[in-house]
């Protein structure tokens, strides 16, 4: 394309106007003209359009919109700084930071790049619906983007190409120099890429001959060793926004716990429209028409005091800074998810862009024995609505739990330990429990047996006692689900249809954990005033591992020492999923009037038979 407008600025020659000369002595001239001398932000201002398929707000980019996004920006344009680690919640503009670096490197400073997904499906779907519109859009990049001579995971342009590779292809990371790399969700690549190196080093060996490489991680966060987080520690330079009270201008940096909202308030679509935020220095309500002029006059402020030249810097950033999400919107979620690990878990990645903090790790026995409550053994809480027992078998004995369950999975273990007769256990399992007020009316409700060991006779046990047992095992791989229902396959036998469920042990043991870690009261994983040692022993005899199967790596839990025993773990375990299988997650808190209640109740002509095996 003919630079017409710069031939204004060309120097008279001869007494001719440059308007006079030839168009290809014009076209000389501006190819010797340097570009414009503009910063990140400056030149998706002035070029970036946004598409409505990747943008709730099509149109021109403004970075007065999200003004915590312009340091992290125009960072990319300074000499010595190789790497940028953007560490941020949902909702705040960080992938789209990431694609005006992208953008201002084709139009301004061209060089290969790369851009590194998770998957390659997720880089397909990427290049369609969102580098290629984005491209076409945005003219100063258009008029270099030829789009016939790229391929849908390879872009090709005047001067440079982009290409698009998946975490789990080690071939296409290791197949080209380059001189850009984005790393798009880092912490949702494997670590290993088939047998080569880990996708982030794959990519990174590629940079070493170019003197002036720039890398640009971004994601949300997982666990405290997940890629962005450890990016973010390891960065020479760590900064957090600040931003001025609107009552009395005091900086600070948006915490979650100053977001308030009325005490009695639990419905999260109630608090949504009744929060605020609660200045830290003077006490003041802040509320959401404040939050863009804050966010206006923010800076960041650095986390840290770097040590001679600095070459990497972090940026970390929650989701309460978002201008599209306000403080109810926050609360809200937070009331939504904080009764499950999970969803917990999602909250604080997400939304507080903190690691999940893996304490499964550090458990033990003192931590069980910190969750006792005042109530004595056998004796039912005022909120259980339920009853589940656990029973792990082994060769000359069963262990057993029994464990009293609330509303929002609030539980506490009222009774434990080990029998030698399957005439024993039938009898503890069919008792009646008293309640703090001494009334014999409870009795566990449902039961769940571990078949992995003496399998017949624990079918046959659950066939006779089908009304409160089932037979459980563990899967051998990981599954999606807590657990599924299926069947015993055994033609011929009278067990051939009898309902099994596989659990995933290792889901039930984070769960279980988690819980542990709360603080005791609604929500907690609790025990009886008079738990002993072996059983807060044996809860807590596993950890969360990393190990390798096949070509990925994964977490689960594995004992400390093989001297420890994990019985009763595993108790809590099938205790836990015969609460799923009964909805326990379903449960509401009762009116204070009216008692708890057992669904099950024994007749009279259930009896227990001292024989019954034989």
């Amino acid at each position: 394309m003919r630079c017409k407008t710069r031939l204004a600025s060309l120097p008279k020659v001869n007494s001719y106007s440059a308007s006079n000369w030839p168009p290809y002595i014009a076209d000389a001239f501006c190819v010797f003209k340097p570009p414009e001398k503009l910063t990140v932000s400056q030149w998706a201002d002035k070029n970036r359009i946004l598409d409505e398929k990747s943008s709730a707000s099509p149109g021109a980019w403004k970075t007065e919109r999200t003004p915590y996004l312009r340091k992290i920006m125009d960072v990319f344009c300074e000499d010595g700084i190789e790497e940028i680690t953007f560490c941020a919640g949902s909702q705040l503009g960080k992938t789209e930071a990431e694609y005006n670096m992208l953008c201002y490197a084709v139009d301004q400073d061209p060089g290969p790049a790369v851009i590194v997904y998770p998957t390659d499906k997720l880089a397909e779907f990427a290049s369609e619906n969102r580098l290629i519109p984005m491209f076409e859009l945005s003219p100063a990049v258009a008029e270099k983007f030829n789009r016939r001579a790229s391929e849908k995971l390879e872009l090709q342009f005047t001067n440079n190409y982009i290409a698009l590779v998946g975490a789990n292809s080690p071939s296409n990371l290791a197949s080209r120099p380059v001189r850009y790399v984005f790393f798009d969700e880092i912490d949702k690549y494997p670590k290993w890429s088939g047998k080569e190196a880990s996708p982030l080093a794959l990519a990174e060996e590629r940079m070493k001959t170019f003197y002036n490489r720039k890398i640009v991680k971004v994601s949300t966060p997982t666990t405290k060793h997940g890629n962005i987080w450890q990016a973010y520690l390891k960065s020479d330079l760590k900064l957090k926004y600040h931003v001025p009270c609107p009552h009395c201008g005091s900086r600070q940096q948006l915490d979650f716990k100053q977001v308030k909202w009325p005490q009695d308030m639990r419905d999260p679509q109630l608090v949504r429209y009744a929060a605020w935020y609660e200045c830290v220095s003077c006490g003041q309500r802040i509320d959401d028409r404040h939050k863009m002029e804050m966010l206006r006059n923010g800076e960041w402020v650095p986390e840290n005091t770097p040590i001679g030249r600095v070459r990497s810097v972090g940026f970390h950033l929650s989701s309460i800074y978002s201008p599209w999400l306000t403080f109810g919107d926050v609360a809200a979620k937070f009331l939504a998810s904080k009764d499950t690990p999970e969803d917990l878990m999602n909250f604080v990645n997400s939304w507080l862009a903190e690691p999940w903090e893996e304490k499964a790790a550090s458990l033990d026995s003192d931590l069980v024995m910190s969750r006792q409550t005042n109530i004595p053994a056998g004796v039912v809480p005022e909120y259980a609505q339920l009853l589940t027992a656990g029973v792990d078998v082994q060769v000359n004995r069963m262990y057993w739990t029994i464990r009293a369950w609330g509303a929002r999975m609030t539980s506490q273990n009222i009774a434990h330990g080990e029998v030698e007769a399957w005439a024993d256990l039938e009898k503890i399992m069919n008792r009646r429990w008293p309640d703090q007020n001494g009334e014999l009316r409870w009795v566990v409700n449902l039961c769940a047996i571990d078949s992995g060991y003496d399998t017949e006779t624990v079918y046959e046990f659950c066939l006779m006692n089908q009304d409160w047992a089932v037979p459980v095992k563990g899967s051998s791989n990981p599954m999606l689900q807590r657990y599924r229902k299926t069947s015993i396959d055994s033609p011929g036998s009278k067990f051939h249809g009898q309902t099994l469920y596989i659990l995933d042990t290792d889901q039930y043991k984070n769960m279980i954990a988690a819980r542990l870690n709360r603080d005791t009261g609604e929500g907690c994983f609790m025990v009886h005033a008079d738990c002993d040692l072996d059983y807060a022993t044996q809860l807590t005899s596993e950890h969360r591992v990393r190990e390798r199967k096949g070509n990925k790596e994964v977490e689960t839990w594995k004992q400390k020492t093989s001297a420890t025993p994990n019985h009763y773990l595993d108790c809590e375990v099938y205790a836990a999923l015969a609460a799923d299988l009964l909805h326990v997650r379903y449960l509401e808190d009762l009116p204070a009037q009216e008692p708890a209640y057992s669904v099950r109740e024994e007749q009279e002509w259930i009896k227990v038979k001292e024989d019954w095996l034989e």
